[in-house]
């Protein structure tokens, strides 16, 4: 077992495990519990009352953080070349078709965001393999497959972020940076348990929202009182 390091057993000492923190007083405490020299990501793990090997079950889709992830996003657009302006226009870093495809089928997947277009999606099935484990595959369903092209760089730039439950029926998410206001890590948790409480399935019964806990890339997790959202 690693050893706990002094400013790490500091950290742990302030964060009452037998208490349950409101969204602003876990955001405070954070920023009091992290000590990295580098702007840690901040994240959210939301343990939700559900079985997501029911295909009824399932919670996945995307928010719009207010404040955006505070990461510079890379996208890719995979487009024709009639949308290739619109993309570049709208800050994709790679925009092309062919050439990339062969990239990736070569294991390049140094990007983020893939952006793509319905006609397109057919090319890039074999490529599942690579993108698929990933989380790369462009999905219609959380707006990266599209005529709209432009629209979705933008969006995926401004902060636009995808999620699903995963097989524990726990949803995690990066939702800012340390280096946010107490405030915009409120307001973009909010948002996006928020969201997550609109996708409750009609099946699932019992408590939905279990248990969440926020942390940062190094910090001890501090959980927070579900009431309090």
């Amino acid at each position: 077992m690693a050893k706990l390091t002094k400013k790490h057993k500091e950290a742990l000492s302030k964060v009452d495990y037998n208490k349950l923190y409101s969204l602003n007083e876990a955001s405070e405490l954070l920023k009091q519990i992290t000590y990295t020299k580098f702007d840690a990501s901040v994240d959210i793990a939301v343990r939700l009352g559900v079985d997501p090997r029911k295909a009824n079950q399932m919670v996945r889709g995307v928010v719009t953080l207010p404040h955006g992830t505070g990461k510079d996003v890379k996208v890719l657009a995979l487009v024709t070349p009639d949308k290739e302006a619109e993309a570049k226009a709208a800050g994709a870093d790679y925009v092309g078709l062919d050439e990339y495809l062969q990239k990736i089928k070569d294991g390049w997947t140094d990007v983020d965001v893939i952006v793509t277009m319905p006609s397109v999606m057919g090319k890039l099935g074999p490529l599942g393999r690579v993108l698929g484990p990933r989380g790369l595959m462009p999905n219609p369903k959380t707006g990266t497959v599209t005529m709209e092209i432009g629209k979705a760089v933008q969006e995926v730039k401004s902060g636009k972020i995808d999620f699903r439950v995963d097989k524990t029926g726990i949803v995690h998410a990066a939702i800012g940076k340390i280096s946010f206001t107490a405030d915009k890590i409120v307001e973009n948790a909010s948002e996006l348990i928020q969201t997550l409480i609109k996708l409750k399935p009609t099946a699932a019964k019992g408590t939905y929202v279990k248990s969440i806990y926020i942390s940062t890339t190094m910090s001890p997790s501090v959980p927070v009182d579900t009431k309090s959202v």
